[in-house]
């Protein structure tokens, strides 16, 4: 590595738009955690004290639908998913930005329908006042937490766009990352 090419660690500084990226990143991995010791903590109760969390099958739907929007947030950025690349891969560097780019739009649009879909849902499921079974706990919170996952996807969404039209560098893979792989 060169002396002027940027490195990620502590000692480098990051523009707003990269740690709101990290930030997101950080959330999507703090609620596999939460899953997590949800679903750890059930099974233990149930199967060494045979008793149960009040609403535990509420929360561990309700968590792992948050879970699933946090990690399309986390995904849409860093172009993680899965993907299958047959045409892109014959591409010429051209081509392959190009589908990218219209990748990436598709993506924005379908991720945006869903934010305004996902949104109605919270708005709906406030409205109807809609509860847990055991501690009758409104639902709409969870779903909003969902939601605000789906708005960062397309906020994400939005700036890869940007950045693969006019900022193309900054979205080279991480030199250690691919190393791993």
């Amino acid at each position: 590595m060169s002396g002027d090419e940027p490195r990620r660690g502590a000692a480098m500084t990051l523009n707003p738009m990269d740690r709101f990226i990290d930030g997101i990143e950080f959330a999507a991995a703090a609620f596999i955690g939460i899953v997590a010791v949800d679903i750890f903590v059930s099974v233990l109760l149930r199967y060494l004290f045979s008793a149960s969390i009040p609403d535990s099958y509420d929360f561990g739907r309700l968590l792992l639908g948050i879970l699933i929007f946090w990690g399309i947030a986390a995904t849409s950025y860093r172009g993680g998913h899965i993907t299958v690349d047959l045409v892109w891969a014959a591409a010429g560097p051209r081509g392959k930005r190009a589908i990218d780019v219209f990748a990436t739009l598709v993506l924005l649009f379908v991720v945006t329908v869903q934010t305004a879909m996902l949104f109605d849902k919270v708005r709906t499921t406030r409205a109807d006042h809609v509860l847990t079974y055991d501690l009758h706990l409104p639902t709409w919170p969870f779903f909003a937490v969902a939601w605000a996952g789906d708005v960062s996807a397309v906020i994400l969404i939005a700036v890869r766009t940007y950045r693969l039209i006019f900022h193309p560098e900054k979205l080279a893979p991480d030199p250690i990352a691919k190393a791993l792989e």
